[in-house]
């Protein structure tokens, strides 16, 4: 059987997987702190007849090899942390990290997640967490006789307010930022979260705005990094490559199917 019928399929197959990371990176583009994927592919080992160096004759040796690829396969899917654009919202609790850095929030089972979405709500309890109800952490907490609208968070993540009956400025909490040696190897595990692995390294806690962390931005929100028009060309990009793929396969079954005409 030709080769090249496989070598075809892994074509398609590894355009299939470019078009499902476009699509997501489109139904993405609208959500908060959202991280554009990209897929990574590689070529597949080479079958070889002849090695480049093998002896020609007593002075000469095969100056260039005879092999011939069995196709691709998807080597990686990787998340690019470009910075997203900064939207105001107004409202108080929105925060958007301009720079390297993540939010930290306490799920419910224990263990850490991090985030660039930083649309936070405040609980029942004065607590703030995200979406989830996850907290922030380290945890912040409003007093209950805070005066209403007066939270206010610094670039830099000290948190003041005003107590009812008082028109001073306290600090109750100070907001960090954790970063990575290798943030593309964070996991992402849905609900804008993502968690770490061996590859991504254990975080490194700072203060917004010091030791190559990013400062915060209060009232705002950072977007997807979603680029629709890039998409939309690596979208017809991959198409085409699919198009070629199945090209290859049909051609090598008319190649076949010649073939076998010739016993008629």
């Amino acid at each position: 059987m030709m080769r090249s019928l496989w070598t075809g399929a892994s074509g398609m197959i590894g355009q299939q997987f470019n078009i499902d990371t476009i699509a997501n990176n489109l139904a993405n583009i609208n959500t908060t702190g959202f991280k554009k994927n990209r897929a990574d592919f590689e070529d597949l080992i080479y079958q070889t007849t002849k090695l480049a160096g093998t002896p020609a004759t007593e002075l000469t040796v095969v100056p260039t090899n005879i092999s011939v690829g069995h196709g691709v396969r998807a080597a990686a899917s990787q998340k690019l942390f470009d910075q997203g654009s900064l939207q105001v919202t107004g409202n108080k609790t929105d925060l958007a990290v301009d720079g390297p850095g993540f939010f930290r929030v306490l799920q419910y089972d224990g263990t850490y997640a991090y985030t660039r979405d930083g649309s936070f709500k405040i609980d029942s309890n004065g607590q703030i967490v995200n979406s989830d109800g996850y907290r922030l952490m380290p945890e912040l907490i409003l007093p209950p006789d805070v005066k209403p609208d007066t939270l206010s968070i610094s670039p830099d993540g000290r948190v003041t307010v005003q107590f009812i009956g008082s028109d001073d400025n306290v600090e109750i909490g100070q907001i960090e930022l954790y970063r990575f040696v290798n943030p593309a190897g964070l996991q992402a595990v849905g609900d804008n979260l993502l968690i770490t692995t061996n590859a991504s390294g254990e975080a490194i806690g700072g203060r917004p705005g010091f030791d190559g962390m990013g400062r915060l931005r209060q009232g705002m929100l950072e977007m997807s990094n979603v680029n629709a028009i890039q998409e939309m060309v690596n979208m017809i990009v991959a198409q085409r490559a699919y198009e070629f793929n199945s090209k290859t396969i049909q051609t090598s079954d008319n190649m076949l199917g010649t073939a076998v005409s010739l016993k008629r």
